[in-house]
């Protein structure tokens, strides 16, 4: 995007934006903002805070934690060791989830101030803080700064980590809350890009439907997945879903995840409603008497594995193979999609299980962030004059700055580490160009009954090649005149070979004949030219014919 200079320099900007780090890879996120005078920290997700060490003074004022996230956490210990009389704030659910990030720390003074949602503070005579929240995890919130002048007010907002939707343990963020706050600048994540997720519960409900397919084939399941967040999410889909309540099963939790669900259990009070309503008739988490059984992996318990089906959540990724040791058990190795940071596929110990012939390798969607969607509608509600993109990966995060809906209305902002940012306010601004092509030029022909679509390497070379041409098929589909070109993942063939197996023996649309495309196309049908369910039915239904 704009030409930024690669190594930090006072601004004459009366704001400006300095990046330490902007989670485009395994650096975490670390942004130091500047209003007038002041030097506000976003986040120190840094691994080694060197780069803040500038001498015996604090390099900044003050410090901001969105949520626990390591990403976006890692460094604050450090930083409050190097400068103890550093005031560092964050929620107060946060402040409780902060110690797990340095599980080797027998002892963690309290150094962060715990913070109530909408409560606005006095950082200075002329500078106001509040917090809203913004789901994504318990805790997470988002962060708006009040610059007060003798000529106007200047606002910038820091969202962090963000959902819209409502997850299992954390409701998500509510743009009517925000709305008419009117920042001038907007900070925010854009890990998804430009990609379009199905509904959160519709994830939810693919994701149990696998589960339990696997479990009532009496394999084991292994999810490894990170100490906080989407462990407990899946802990808590598994107590309630239906299609478990009740089941014999062993659920086993290890390592670092299990301490989380212990500090969830202490901040019972700050979940939904509908949690502690749960909580009030059954044990969120542990209890060995209630199928589906629910406990701690210990080492005495290590030898009970695989001998009845069980479900398995660890977040030491090193050591998944010692699960898998046993020839006499199978196990299925659920694998969360866009996690680069944490596990991939292309991961040394998930590609030597995936050569293994009793284990089987697969990947889930279980969004944590806002996807395209969502993203643009809070910049829509918001209207900042400057939008800031940080945290994913830098192709994607350069789609979301390519969309004409944006560029058209908004000063967008695609900073490297080490850039300096200047957001001069109501200042002419001519959009700069986007970093890379949005679009391709290719050939097609066509031979006989086939189409071949010819495209330049400069497509296999971007990092997304790789899951695009996951099992080699596409799909395509019109939209409007234009034909798209989608990649089909592993999950998804092994969901809908898995479906049509369960539904060839009902009359529904997924044995229909004329059930094309997702589409009925019998003109005698209701349902004629709709889009239909697999599993939906309509009184002219007529069977596949065999052969």
């Amino acid at each position: 995007m704009s030409q930024y200079r690669t190594t930090f320099a006072e601004s004459g900007a009366l704001l400006s934006c300095s990046t330490y780090g902007v989670g485009h890879g395994h650096e975490g996120v670390c942004l130091l903002v500047k209003m007038g005078p002041y030097r506000i920290l976003l986040d120190c997700g840094l691994e080694n805070i060197q780069a803040l060490k500038t001498g015996k003074k604090p390099p900044v004022d003050w410090v901001f934690c969105s949520h626990a996230h390591e990403d976006h956490a890692k460094g604050l210990l450090a930083l409050h060791q190097a400068y103890p009389q550093l005031p560092i704030y964050a929620s107060d659910v946060t402040v409780q989830l902060l110690p797990l990030n340095w599980p080797e720390e027998e002892e963690i003074p309290t150094f962060c101030q715990g913070w109530k949602w909408r409560s606005p503070i006095k950082l200075f005579p002329d500078l106001t803080a509040e917090i809203f929240p913004s789901g994504h995890l318990p805790g997470a919130a988002l962060l708006l700064l009040t610059y007060k002048t003798p000529k106007r007010n200047y606002k910038l907002l820091y969202t962090g980590d963000f959902s819209l939707s409502n997850f299992q343990l954390v409701e998500g963020l509510s743009v009517e809350l925000l709305r008419g706050l009117a920042p001038d600048v907007l900070i925010i994540e854009g890990s998804y890009g430009t990609m379009r997720h199905p509904h959160r519960r519709q994830q939810e409900k693919q994701l149990m439907t696998r589960l339990y397919q696997v479990v009532s084939q009496q394999k084991n399941i292994l999810l490894p997945v990170p100490t906080l967040g989407l462990g407990q999410e899946i802990l808590k889909l598994l107590r309630s879903h239906h299609q478990f309540t009740g089941r014999d099963l062993d659920i086993w939790v290890e390592g670092m995840i299990a301490t989380a669900c212990d500090a969830y259990l202490d901040l019972l009070p700050e979940f939904p409603s509908s949690v502690q309503n749960f909580a009030k008739h059954q044990p969120l988490f542990w209890d060995e008497r209630i199928c589906p059984r629910m406990g701690r992996l210990t080492e005495e318990k290590r030898d009970q594995l695989g001998l009845t089906p069980c479900i398995v959540l660890t977040d030491q990724i090193d050591h998944l193979q010692q699960y898998c040791s046993d020839a006499s058990s199978q196990w299925l190795i659920l694998i969360p999609e866009h996690l680069q940071h944490f596990i991939t596929l292309d991961h040394p110990v998930i590609k030597a299980l995936k050569r293994s012939r009793h284990c089987q390798v697969e990947t889930y969607l279980l969004s944590e962030h806002s996807d395209s969607r969502n993203t643009t509608q809070l910049i829509h509600n918001l209207r900042p004059q400057h939008v800031i993109f940080v945290h994913g990966s830098p192709n994607y995060l350069a789609d979301l700055t390519s969309l004409e809906e944006l560029q058209n209305r908004y000063q967008l902002h695609l900073p490297s580490v080490g850039a300096l940012v200047e957001l001069p306010i109501g200042e002419k601004f001519i959009q700069p160009l986007p970093p890379t092509p949005s679009s391709y030029e290719g050939e097609l022909n066509e031979i006989g009954t086939s189409v071949t679509i010819t495209l330049p390497d400069t497509i296999s070379h971007d990092p997304r090649w790789t899951h695009f041409a996951d099992t080699g098929l596409v799909e395509a589909r019109w939209q409007g005149e234009d034909l798209i070109l989608r990649g089909l993942s592993q999950r998804e063939l092994l969901s809908e070979v898995s479906l049509t197996r369960g539904l060839q023996s009902i009359d529904c649309c997924q044995a229909c004949c004329h059930q094309k495309g997702q589409r009925c196309w019998n003109p005698n049908s209701p349902l004629y030219g709709l889009k239909v369910l697999p599993e939906g039915y309509c009184p002219v239904f007529e069977p596949i014919e065999d052969g």
